[in-house]
């Protein structure tokens, strides 16, 4: 199956827009994450399904869609850092529970699409101008 890579985030935006139900992992992509669940590091245990997080905002966000993304991009953009191997993708999915970090857990996971680096740039770029003088959750 061939996942489309998107550029830019105004591509992510227009997906989120038409389809909100939409999620973002960090991971060694689809095909790795197919064989099996998420596995919670700190306790060993492996969940009922896949950790994300959520591309839609909640109905208090006031801000633009983009700020959005670009916070929930960079929420768990050291997954990405820290192990070279790990990409971001877009996925759909049932949730079937909550992690450790009070994070969805998806089932019947469909893949939507892969964000490139240069989309991860740019979502960091815009979190770091838009929010706490560029404090990130890591910094």
């Amino acid at each position: 199956m061939e996942i489309p890579t998107l550029e830019a985030l105004t591509e992510l935006e227009a997906l989120v827009k038409d389809s909100p139900d939409l999620y973002v992992r960090y991971s060694k992509g689809w095909d790795h994450d197919r064989e099996g669940g998420s596995v919670d590091t700190e306790s060993g245990i492996e969940l009922p399904g896949l950790s994300v997080n959520p591309l839609s905002p909640e109905l208090w966000w006031s801000r633009p869609l983009a700020d959005w993304l670009a916070r929930q991009l960079c929420q768990y953009k050291h997954l990405g850092e820290k192990n070279p191997e790990r990409v971001a993708w877009v996925a759909r999915g049932t949730i079937v529970g909550r992690g450790p970090d009070c994070e969805p857990l998806l089932e019947r996971v469909e893949p939507v699409a892969l964000l490139s680096r240069g989309l991860l740039a740019e979502a960091e770029q815009r979190y770091r101008k838009h929010f706490d003088a560029g404090q990130g959750p890591e910094d």
